[in-house]
């Protein structure tokens, strides 16, 4: 049985995931979170200390299950030799897109959430993303220069931050659908389609 302790800091996160996904870290009031969990100022600064740490926990919550999965299946790859592009794409792409089917009602929430934090406007926000995932994704950008070696590390590395963008634009919600196109495209068709796309592009769109 959850304690109201544990109960008040899981109200506030799930909040914080929620309002920071919808309006950004800037545009989100510290007020309207706690309003929205009905906590108060002095809850948050008991159980975070500040609204950026509550950000920071509420990304490490996000992001743990993404970097475990990612870190597991490049563990497993590895394991059998040097990996190929498309292996490393779809192990990196998967995890992230399965926010969504994974955590029921939750995972739309979860995954804008962290499509937005990755990208939001203030560089010290996007920095605090980057420290919750940057030591696997800098192994899956090694790996990448190792599968593709005709292709110089710096045109790898535009492609990764590309992979990293058009992600996060799924998982925000953020792409228009094109005209006569669903309004939302399953979620298992979205990542073959994705990977696809991705894969094509690495293998024939970055230059030597």
């Amino acid at each position: 049985m959850e304690t109201p302790v544990e109960s008040t800091r899981e109200r506030l996160l799930n909040v914080a995931e929620q309002r920071f996904g919808e309006g950004g870290y800037e545009g989100t009031s510290l007020r309207a979170i706690t309003v929205a969990a009905a906590a108060n100022i002095a809850a948050v600064n008991y159980h975070f200390g500040s609204k950026e740490a509550l950000l920071r926990a509420a990304v490490a919550r996000a992001m743990a299950p993404v970097n475990t999965e990612r870190r597991r299946r490049l563990d497993q790859l590895e394991a059998g030799g040097p990996p190929s592009a498309e292996q490393l794409i779809r192990a990196f792409v998967e995890p992230g897109l399965d926010l969504v089917l994974r955590r029921g009602e939750r995972g739309a929430v979860v995954a804008r959430f962290i499509g937005r934090i990755a990208f939001d406007p203030s560089q010290r926000i996007r920095e605090l993303y980057v420290a919750e995932s940057d030591p696997i994704e800098a192994r899956y950008l090694a790996a990448l220069r190792v599968a593709l070696p005709h292709s110089a590390p710096e045109a790898v590395a535009f492609g990764y931050v590309n992979m990293l963008g058009l992600l996060a634009l799924h998982q925000s919600q953020a792409l228009t659908p094109a005209p006569g196109g669903a309004e939302l495209e399953e979620p298992g068709k979205l990542a073959e389609n994705l990977i696809a796309f991705l894969v094509a592009a690495f293998d024939r769109g970055l230059r030597a």
